[in-house]
């Protein structure tokens, strides 16, 4: 187990980033079309081809997923993404023509201090992520880079630099899952002004620096730090977690509302009105049914365990980027402490 993503058999990961313009773009790709579904609980999201992942629609399965910063910029990657799934003869085929479905949620990073030329000059500049969609495609991967990579690049929470995280678990009955999260918080993954993470009880072999909790909270543990006091908040968590259970695109569904409950044990606050947070749930197959209430409620908590940690990993993973007004990362501020 290399404790990431693709620890779930038949699912690849690839990393592409712009460092002048301080963002980049990750994509999940099948390497066989999956079961997925999606659930959103932020309330400033952008997304691409989401609506057909609700159990009602009639396209049933997904080819890939990208994450990407840019806000609605950053929507062009699933077009890059898109034609090289097409080269690779992935998706469904109608009249002879390829078309692969890959869907998509953005995160905002375009005041971090990167050059986005294209905001001075929108009809002479193209934004990069067309190209920054196919180069992640073509670097899928079992392994990938985590913290200031792909769609986590540009990312920061109000605290400490964010990142690109990823875990993994097995369930009771033998299932594994795997979390991938692009962290760009409008909150904390940190309890109080301290270096201990909210997500502290879920970590595995000291992931992110195996401090624990505090043996007592501090005074400002409760105390709400976001951003957008007093500058515009630029937010949104965004990632999937994948299974190789087998499950129904209804049963996807219910995997990914809960799983999304992991942003809420690593981050605070979260869901707010200028997030987007939206996890994506997709099932590879292969292991066994997975639908059964019981099995899928211990799919659904260690998917949420899974998402908390991995939140949690790409804040630890993380490295400023080179700006004066950079938010600083965690092994800066606390001195690599648990590292």
């Amino acid at each position: 187990m290399r404790n990431l993503l693709t620890d779930v058999p038949g699912v690849l990961v690839g990393n592409a980033q712009d460092a002048r313009a301080a963002t980049g773009v990750t994509v999940a790709i099948f390497e066989q079309s999956v079961s997925a579904s999606v659930a959103t609980l932020g309330g400033a999201p952008g997304s691409r081809a989401v609506s057909l992942l609700e159990p009602d629609m009639t396209r049933a399965v997904i080819d890939a997923v990208v994450l990407s910063g840019g806000s609605l910029y950053g929507l062009d990657a699933a077009g890059g993404v898109s034609a090289v799934l097409c080269a690779q003869k992935k998706g469904a085929t109608f009249g002879g023509i390829t078309l692969p479905v890959a869907v998509q949620a953005i995160l905002f990073d375009l005041m971090n201090g990167g050059e986005k030329d294209w905001l001075v000059h929108p009809v002479e500049k193209r934004p990069p992520y067309w190209d920054l969609g196919r180069d992640a495609a073509l670097a899928a991967a079992a392994d990938f880079a985590l913290g200031t990579a792909g769609a986590g690049y540009g990312a920061t929470t109000v605290s400490a630099k964010g990142g690109l995280g990823s875990t993994s678990a097995r369930t009771s009955q033998g299932f594994t899952v795997g979390a991938l999260v692009a962290v760009n918080a409008v909150g904390s993954a940190l309890i109080g002004d301290g270096p201990h993470f909210w997500a502290a009880p879920y970590e595995q072999g000291g992931e992110f620096g195996g401090l624990g909790w505090p043996a007592r909270l501090p005074a400002d543990a409760l105390s709400i730090r976001f951003k957008g006091q007093p500058a515009p908040a630029t937010a949104t968590t965004i990632g999937l977690v994948v299974t190789d259970a087998t499950l129904t695109k209804a049963e996807c569904k219910r995997l990914a509302i809960m799983a999304n409950d992991g942003l809420g044990k690593a981050l605070r606050p979260v869901h707010a009105p200028n997030d987007g947070d939206t996890i994506f749930a997709a099932s590879t197959g292969g292991a066994g049914p997975g639908g059964e209430p019981p099995v899928l409620t211990e799919l659904g908590t260690v998917a949420a365990d899974c998402v908390a940690r991995a939140v949690a990993r790409g804040v630890y993973e993380a490295t400023s980027l080179p700006y004066k007004t950079a938010v600083p990362d965690w092994k800066t501020r606390f001195g690599g402490a648990g590292a």
